[in-house]
Formats: structure tokens, sequence, C-alpha cells
């Protein structure tokens, strides 16, 4: 992608448990263009959340980056884990995370926090950053922006609170926003809300967004592209029509037969056998092996390399050999 806004390369992530290391994302490669809304969808436990910390430089005490690069606009940020880079990461990528309740400080305005995040990374006074945190506020959809300006994070609705957590993300006009599963703590209404908001916001701002769920049908409604992930390897990317309507994994196939829909009322659902095996059980071979009814001996032993579909469509499976399935 020649106009990549976010690239991640070979990355590669591992915990320290014990005195052992325990790798956690393997061989992570993509690429974010400039505007563009890319998905990354998978079960708790895949490593989404993960990615998305590795990008912010917020990996916890416990992790490291073991392998890899991660660029923005050509600008290495893996360098700067430890905190070097938190100051061009804040005004360069923001986050909005799941559950803005213990996101926002109970003890702050709300408006002020917006405003902190403005001071912060913009040079501009506090009577400026004030009217920019009121500007955003009324952007997002806020109404009294004056009167909500003050009002402290328990005195809102989920859904306010996830606006005021857009806000403080977007006031410094980022180039990326990621979106840790923003609507998980909101009822059906708000979270349709929250979604539109969202790409109301990529087509005015031309933010590019990263946008995190472990739900295929909330993907559908906002991203471009979509990167299936499961045990910390990327299993499948691509256009989400393509994924959506022909998934190559058997993985990616599972997740749309588990979504509900009208056909299916009145039957139970399907849900994949097995679990998502934790790290100190992942080995060597395809990390799907236990749980796809399609694996055979090569899949306990070869970890698959991550093909070429078409141009645009890239799977990890040994089923999948030259643009058709084998066997």
């Amino acid at each position: 992608m020649a106009d990549a806004l976010l690239t991640v390369r070979e990355l590669e992530v591992a915990f320290t448990i014990g005195r052992k290391q325990y790798p956690a994302l393997r061989q992570m490669n993509f690429q974010i263009g400039e505007k563009e809304r890319v998905g990354i969808v998978g079960e708790s436990g895949c490593g989404k959340s993960l990615t998305s910390l590795s990008v912010m430089g917020l990996l916890p005490e416990t992790a490291a980056i073991t392998q890899g690069d991660i660029k923005l606009s050509g600008k290495s940020l893996a360098a700067g884990q430890n905190g070097g880079g938190l100051s061009f990461k804040g005004g360069q990528i923001s986050m909005i995370f799941q559950n803005p309740m213990t996101a926002l400080n109970p003890l702050m305005p709300v408006g002020k926090q917006i405003s902190e995040m403005a001071l912060t990374h913009l040079a501009i006074s506090k009577k400026e950053a004030r009217r920019l945190a009121m500007e955003m506020m009324s952007k997002v959809g806020l109404s009294r922006v004056e009167q909500l300006y003050g009002e402290y994070p328990h005195r809102l609705s989920g859904g306010m609170m996830q606006r005021i957590m857009i806000a403080t993300a977007l006031i410094c006009k980022p180039k990326l926003l990621i979106a840790d599963e923003p609507t998980t703590a909101l009822d059906v209404t708000i979270q349709a809300q929250i979604l539109d908001l969202l790409r109301e916001m990529n087509r005015s701002t031309g933010t590019a967004m990263l946008f995190i769920s472990h739900d295929l049908g909330v993907i559908r409604e906002v991203c471009e592209r979509v990167i299936v992930m499961y045990a910390g390897y990327i299993v499948e990317d691509g256009p989400v029509g393509d994924i959506l309507e022909h998934p190559v994994h058997p993985y990616t196939s599972a997740l749309l037969e588990a979504l509900p829909s009208v056909e299916k009322r009145g039957r139970p659902l399907y849900t994949i056998p097995g679990r998502v095996p934790p790290l100190e059980e992942r080995g060597e071979g395809c990390p799907f092996v236990g749980r796809c009814p399609k694996a055979s001996s090569i899949c306990e032993n070869k970890t698959p390399e991550l093909r070429s579909v078409t141009d645009r469509h890239r799977v990890r499976c040994h089923l999948f050999s030259e643009g058709r399935f084998s066997g």
C-alpha cells in the first residue's frame, strides 16, 4: 500500500510468566491507509486488544515486543514503547476504550478532561482549549455543552460518556483512531448511534480508524476491510464484502455461522466447539487445529503461511493452495 498511514511488519509480542516467555502475537503484518476504516475481529484471547495496545505503546509490564516494527507515517513507534513516544502518539493516534465508566476520571469534569487532552498536545491557551472542547462536544452530538462541560462522569448516561470519550480522542485531530469495542457496554439503540457517529467523524475529519470487535455484524456496519485474528495470528484479511460473502478460512466461516439472523430464527445458534488455547498451550502448527473440523496431519505440525487469495484478500490455511481449496 503506497499511501499507508500505519504499517505493522513482522510484529511479535510475548508475555513473560515466571522465567518463560510465551508468544501472544506472531507474524503480524498489515497496513492501514489514509482515511481507511479497518476492523479486527475474533474471540476473546485472540490478540485484538493486544495489537492495539502495541500500537499505542501501552503494553503491560509483563509483555514486550520481541520482533518487528510499527510505523506511523514512516516513523517508528516501537522505539517509544517505554513512554518515549507518548507525546508524538497522543497527537497522532488516539484510542477509545471499551468502558467509558472506567476510562474517564471520576474526579474531573468531563469538559476539562477533553480540554486537558488539547492542552497536552497542542500549543494553545486554556481559553482556546475550552472553546475547542465545547466545539468538539457539539460535533459528537452532545447538547447543552456549556452546562455539560462542568458535569462529572457519574451524572452522564453510558452513551453520553462514550461521546465524551470520542470527543477527547478526536480533539487533537489524530491521523488514526483506535476504537476497542467502543459499544460493548451500550444498549442496542445507543450502539447504533455511536456506530453512525464514528462513520460520520471518519467522513468529516478524514481520521483513519482501527475498529476492534468480537462481532462481525458490527464490523460489517463500520469497516471497509477486516482482519480476522485467532490465537495471536492473522488468519484472514481482506475487504469486508469479500470476507463476509466468500470466507476462506474455517474460523471465519465458523464466526459467520454463529451470527444470528432472521433465517435462523427458532433454531439453536451455532457455537464453535472448544476454546481459544491459552498462551501456555499454544505450540507449532495451525493455531486453529484443535477446533477445525477439516484439520489434517500437516495442520498439526506446520504453521501455514499467509497467502494471497486475490490481490487484496489473504488467508493462513493449509486447505488453501494457489487460489483454491485442496482436500
